[in-house]
């Protein structure tokens, strides 16, 4: 059966999910995640009145909820029947969505999930400052669950992220970077949580390190997959699909895969557009750089890298035991390079 899932995850690889599919997804853990939504608005309240604000704003922005869902699978996948993984996926969504904070400021964006973001609506000081409070409430439930080794898997993490946002903010406006440096960013600044997130299913499954291991990585190659994807769907997505707006990567100077890639096959001319776009020219060479992607194959590239890691998250956990959630871990990887939002 494994290897039957395996091969069904590897052909649809090329195919967006169903929504069929999608819906399954979702049913599957409709009360896990009302269980996971009310962990975090019993957390996240605060006597400050402005923390509760932002906090509840949050929350009810939604989104994909990606990295909790992982949490909830893998620990399902692994056989889990407790209820402390219901706080774990609220810590490891806090962690995210501080995360997202700090972007959005560091960033200057103003659109998220298709609405205004935290800090256009509040100001920058209390995004940062409400971030501060989700890190800090993330690790007083980490604490609560009395586990060193989730304490050091999570504290792990944070500081990987924060060094990757740091080397993206570095690289910001370099054309030299290449395809190994970039993927050490996303690796840092995204994948790294996904992995945190399966390795953590795994960890309070009690399914052992070898399990851990496997888990682990497939969330490293599921997470690089998303962001992939993410940069790709800068330069081709529909505004109102992937709530952000297009573009966004360029006007802040960030060297993508697409961009990488047309640089290294395109005309002297077209590396040059791309060149000129990120150090100075921004949106206003939006659409001289999307004609470039176009006529390189770029993102036709980034989709073929996508894919690949894609098959590398399903390859790691195909020998999981057969259950709804193994399946769903196998279409969540291949619904990560086939989505387009």
């Amino acid at each position: 059966m494994a290897a039957t899932a395996l091969r069904h995850a590897l052909r649809a690889g090329s195919a967006p999910l169903s929504p069929v599919t999608a819906d399954a997804l979702k049913n599957l853990l409709a009360a896990d995640m009302a269980e996971v939504d009310r962990v975090l608005r019993t957390s996240l309240d605060s006597d400050v009145v402005l923390v509760r604000q932002v906090a509840e704003y949050i929350i009810a922005g939604g989104g994909k909820r990606l990295r909790p869902a992982l949490l909830l699978l893998s620990a399902r996948a692994c056989g889990y029947t407790g209820r402390d993984h219901y706080t774990l996926a609220a810590v490891v969504e806090m962690i995210h969505t501080a995360t997202l904070l700090h972007d959005d400021v560091v960033d200057e964006s103003k659109l998220r999930r298709g609405h205004a973001t935290a800090n256009a609506t509040f100001g920058n000081s209390a995004s940062v400052l409400v971030g501060d409070f989700l890190y800090s409430r993330a690790f007083q439930l980490m604490v609560g669950l009395g586990s060193v080794q989730i304490l050091e898997i999570l504290s792990n993490a944070t500081n990987v992220i924060a060094e990757g946002e740091v080397l993206q903010l570095m690289n910001a406006g370099n054309p030299a970077l290449d395809e190994q440096a970039y993927l050490e960013v996303i690796q840092r600044k995204t994948a790294k949580l996904f992995e945190a997130a399966a390795q953590l299913g795994a960890v309070v499954a009690g399914a052992g390190p070898e399990r851990e291991a496997s888990l682990a990585r497939y969330g490293c190659h599921l997470g690089t997959a998303f962001q992939l994807v993410d940069d790709m769907l800068d330069y081709s997505g529909d505004l109102a699909a992937i709530g952000k707006n297009l573009g966004d990567d360029l006007a802040e100077g960030k060297m993508t895969l697409p961009l990488i890639r047309a640089i290294a096959v395109g005309s002297p001319e077209d590396a040059a557009v791309v060149r000129n776009a990120i150090t100075g020219g921004r949106l206003t060479e939006f659409a001289p750089v999307v004609a470039v992607l176009d006529r390189t194959g770029a993102l036709g590239y980034t989709r073929v890298r996508a894919r690949r890691e894609s098959e590398a998250a399903a390859h790691c956990v195909a020998d999981l035991p057969t259950s709804p959630h193994r399946e769903s871990l196998l279409e969540l990887a291949s619904f990560a390079a086939s989505r387009s939002y």
